[in-house]
């Protein structure tokens, strides 16, 4: 099954994976850049995946219930919320995502040390639900 790996490993990470087990994240924004750079098709409404945490354990099984790419300044306030990451505004969102977006980990991930977003670069909005969480062995 594929992995599912949300941010990179460290604070940021855990959180996200915090609030999928807890059911508050349903949704996730990626980049299509993202997705062309390492040569990975799009998800695909109906596939499932391991999502990984910090330690590279598997901790839950999600499956995709929705995709679709707009431009950065069409991302709406519901996916917002469903991301759970305590967001109230798409403002608040954006600012949040750009600092990741426009990090030192995530340009190099990209192998662009200038790499920037704008109100036309494309995203990838994913919806999920959680199938099952997965106990870790002590």
């Amino acid at each position: 099954m594929p992995r599912a790996e949300f941010a990179f490993p460290g604070p940021l990470r855990d959180r996200l994976v915090a609030a999928i087990l807890d059911g508050t994240k349903t949704s996730t924004t990626g980049l299509l850049v993202g997705y062309e750079h390492e040569g990975e098709p799009l998800p695909e409404v109906g596939s499932r995946s391991v999502v990984i945490d910090s330690q590279d354990r598997p901790v839950a099984v999600i499956e995709i219930t929705g995709v679709r790419v707009v431009p950065l300044a069409q991302v709406d306030l519901a996916h917002v919320v469903d991301e759970g990451e305590g967001n109230t505004g798409v403002a608040e969102w954006r600012a949040n995502h750009e600092r990741f977006w426009h990090s030192e980990e995530m340009r190099a991930a990209l192998d662009d040390p200038e790499f920037t977003v704008d109100d036309t670069t494309p995203t990838v909005l994913e919806r999920f639900r959680l199938v099952t969480a997965l106990r870790l062995a002590d």
